[in-house]
């Protein structure tokens, strides 16, 4: 059952470096600039909100300040919006493990962010939906 509260607790962090390599190998992945999205469908297990983690390259952005300034305004833009995002989704299509990989090269300002995550979070609702459907048969 979803709770309407907007934090990130140490259980909704994805952490363990297993489940991170199990994700990025068998995972599927959503691309929508500046984003790029790796999940791992639900299995039975029951856990209320998925568990995630923000990635921003080092290679684009040298200095860990601008890389933490990107993470924050995901986190931020992910804690505030989870609610709607997640009680819009049956609960049986929203995967178990997330990333969000950021790709743009430039920090782009929270409002686009939230825009395009939006977009993507979408984007990501309709592949899961359509894969539940198929799977179904």
């Amino acid at each position: 059952m979803l709770v309407k509260n907007q934090n990130l607790p140490k259980a909704e962090r994805l952490c363990s470096k297993k489940i991170i390599e199990e994700l990025f190998q068998k995972g599927s992945s959503v691309y929508l600039y500046p984003f790029r999205i790796q999940y791992l469908p639900r299995t039975n297990e029951e856990i209320a909100y998925p568990q995630i983690f923000f990635s921003i390259s080092k290679r684009n952005f040298k200095r860990s300040n601008k890389r933490n300034l990107i993470r924050r305004r995901l986190k931020e833009i992910y804690r505030h919006h989870k609610y709607e995002w997640l009680s819009a989704t049956p609960p049986s299509v929203f995967p178990a493990y997330l990333s969000v990989i950021y790709v743009s090269k430039e920090i782009l300002p929270s409002d686009i962010l939230s825009k395009k995550f939006n977009a993507v979070w979408k984007k990501l609702q309709d592949t899961g939906l359509q894969t539940s459907s198929h799977s179904s048969f």
